[in-house]
C-alpha cells in the first residue's frame, strides 16, 4: 500500500541483506519514522514495546528476529533460546509462535552453516504468503460489500471497524481493510466508522491508512458504535483478530466483544477477517486464551503532540488501573469468518483450514 504517496510494505529487508526495516507505530500518525532492526534483541524489543503491532506483522518480525539470532549463533541451543525469548514478547497473538515454530522446524534438520540463510528465506516466504493471503481475504470479503451496496444504490456502505486490522498490522493490504480497499478501488461508495480503540488508539492508525488510500471515514469514540447501530448507520462490522480458537471464539483487541453484542442486538452482520496463521485449533475455546495484561500507564496517561508539535504526556487519573489488552467474542456472535478461502460460517468450516 502507500505511505507518503510511496508504495511500500510494512516490513522490508534492508540493502545489507540481514537487517529489516519497519515503521515505528508508536510515532504514527503524528510522524513517519522507520526503525532498522539488525539483531534479535532489537526485534524482540520492537514487538514487546509495540513499536510494531498486529498479529501477522509481529509474526513476520519474529521470524526475521530468529534468523538474526541464527546469524550470530546457529547452534541448537541458540535456536531454542532465541525461539523462547521471542515467543515471550507477546502472549496472546498466535501468529507470533506460529511463525517462530515454522522457521525453527524449517532449519532444525539442516547443518548449522546453512541455517541462517534458510531462516531468512523462510521469513521472506512468510511475508510473501501473508501479502497474498490478505489480498485473497479482500477478494473474499468484497462480495459482502457489493451485496450491501446493491441494496442501497447511491448511498454509502457504512462499515464499523475496531483497532487496526490494516496493512500496518500485516505485511500488506491488511485483513479487515483489504475488502474495503478493493471496494473503494472498484468505485463502490464506502464509509468507515473508525473506533479510536483506547488505550493505545490504534484506530488512529486505521484512520491514517484510510486517509492515505482516499477512503471516506469518520473517527469516533469506542462507545459510539452502539448508538450508530441503533440509528441504522452501520451496515456491517468487520475487524481482524489475534486468535480464533477451535470452536470459533475470537480473541481481539479489548472492546471487540461489546461491538459484537451491539451488532447482535441490532441485526448488524459481524465479520472477522483472518489469515490461516491466526486460526488456532490447538486452543479449544476463548476461555483457554491467555489475555495479556499491559501496564496501567497506557490507560492513566495520554501521549500526543501539542499545538506546536511537541510530544507531551498527560496524566488523566491516579487511580489504580486494570489494562487487559484483549477480550473474547463468542463464536455465536460471529456472522462469518472472512478467510483466503472465502467466507466461512461456524467452527466446522473453520476446521477446513487445517484440512487444506
Amino acid at each position: 500500500m502507500k505511505i507518503d504517496g510511496i508504495t511500500t510494505r510494512s516490513i522490508w529487508l534492508e540493502a545489507d541483506g540481514h537487517s529489516i526495516g519497519i515503521f515505528d507505530q508508536r510515532a504514527l500518525p503524528w510522524s513517519i519514522e522507520r526503525l532498522i532492526l539488525s539483531e534479535m534483541e532489537q526485534a524482540a524489543d520492537a514487538i514487546a514495546t509495540m513499536a510494531t503491532r498486529g498479529a501477522p506483522l509481529i509474526g513476520a518480525v519474529a521470524a526475521y528476529g530468529l534468523a538474526m539470532a541464527l546469524r550470530q549463533d546457529s547452534s541448537d541451543q541458540a535456536l531454542e533460546a532465541a525461539h523462547k525469548h521471542l515467543a515471550a514478547t507477546r502472549p496472546t497473538a498466535v501468529n507470533l509462535r506460529w511463525a517462530l515454530d515454522r522457521v525453527a522446524a524449517h532449519v532444525r534438520p539442516l547443518p548449522q552453516h546453512r541455517r541462517p540463510a534458510a531462516a531468512y528465506a523462510e521469513a521472506a516466504r512468510i511475508c510473501d504468503e501473508d501479502e497474498a493471503m490478505n489480498r485473497a481475504i479482500g477478494a473474499a470479503g468484497l462480495p459482502l460489500i457489493r451485496e450491501i451496496a446493491a441494496r442501497k444504490p447511491g448511498q454509502p456502505v457504512n462499515i464499523l471497524m475496531h483497532c487496526n486490522p490494516g496493512w500496518l498490522a500485516t505485511v500488506d493490504w491488511g485483513t479487515a481493510t483489504a475488502p474495503i480497499y478493493l471496494a473503494h478501488d472498484e468505485g463502490l461508495p464506502v464509509h468507515v466508522w473508525v473506533d479510536e480503540t483506547r488505550p493505545r488508539n490504534q484506530g488512529a492508525l486505521t484512520a491514517f491508512e484510510l486517509a492515505e488510500h482516499g477512503v471516506p471515514h469518520s473517527y469516533v469514540t469506542d462507545n459510539a458504535g452502539g448508538l450508530l447501530m441503533q440509528q441504522g448507520l452501520v451496515d456491517m462490522v468487520i475487524l481482524g483478530t489475534d486468535r480464533v480458537t477451535a470452536n470459533g471464539d475470537v480473541c481481539n483487541k479489548i472492546g471487540t466483544y461489546l461491538k459484537a453484542l451491539a451488532a447482535h442486538a441490532h441485526d448488524v452482520p459481524f465479520y472477522v477477517a483472518l489469515p490461516d496463521s491466526t486460526y488456532d485449533p490447538a486452543t479449544p475455546d476463548g476461555a483457554s486464551v491467555p489475555i495479556e495484561e499491559r501496564n496501567g500507564k497506557e490507560v492513566s496517561t495520554v501521549t500526543g503532540p501539542d499545538t506546536e508539535g511537541v510530544m507531551r504526556q498527560i496524566t488523566v487519573t491516579r487511580s489504580p488501573v486494570r489494562n487487559p489488552a484483549f477480550d473474547i467474542t463468542p463464536a455465536a456472535l460471529v456472522t462469518g469468518y472472512v478467510t483466503p478461502r472465502g467466507v466461512l460460517r461456524g467452527a466446522e468450516e473453520l476446521a477446513s483450514l487445517i484440512k487444506e
